[in-house]
């Protein structure tokens, strides 16, 4: 099952659209702005920025019409990138330094507060061995989001501008 998208360059779904069904690297290709979207299928990662960049924000099925308030940013959706489904396990294992050092715990499920859990304050390194995940900066799956697909992911201080996380669920078939 693919994703399908449809941006809007207004709020509620107003103004120039454009449909996507794969990653778009730069909204501004294809509408000056964009403001709000539905989405028809699939989940989907936005940014505020072009090529994956910048504050992130899940959506699955349903209706956005206010990018802006609903998010807090200043700005609109400059890119956007699909989510593909993953059938099957999830795994990945969460460093509490950079490149992979300090306590290491691997999860297969969603973990709502890492200080709870695994007397870990800090979360800076990641390798994601299957599946699709979200990670956050507060418990409870609150704040600011970054998407981690399968790969390494070395140093958050550097990807993040020091951003910590403290919590961490996967993107399961929800969409």
């Amino acid at each position: 099952m693919h994703g399908k998208i449809i941006f809007y360059e207004d709020k509620n779904f107003q103004g120039r659209s454009y449909e996507s069904s794969s990653d778009c690297p730069d909204m501004t290709s294809y509408l000056s702005k964009c403001h709000s979207c539905r989405v028809e299928s699939g989940c989907f990662m936005a940014y505020d920025r072009s090529n994956y960049m910048g504050n992130q924000y899940f959506m699955k099925r349903g209706e956005y019409s206010d990018y802006q308030r609903m998010n807090g940013f200043s700005d609109c959706i400059r890119s956007c990138r699909m989510i593909p489904m993953h059938r099957g396990a999830y795994r990945a294992r969460i460093y509490e330094k950079e490149n992979f050092g300090g306590q290491m715990h691997e999860m297969m499920d969603d973990c709502d507060n890492f200080q709870d859990r695994y007397s870990m304050s800090d979360c800076m390194s990641c390798n994601v061995m299957d599946g699709h995940w979200l990670m956050y900066e507060q418990p409870q799956y609150k704040g600011r989001m970054m998407y981690m697909r399968p790969g390494e992911y070395r140093n958050f201080k550097d990807m993040m501008g020091g951003q910590k996380f403290m919590s961490m669920r996967r993107i399961t078939d929800m969409c």
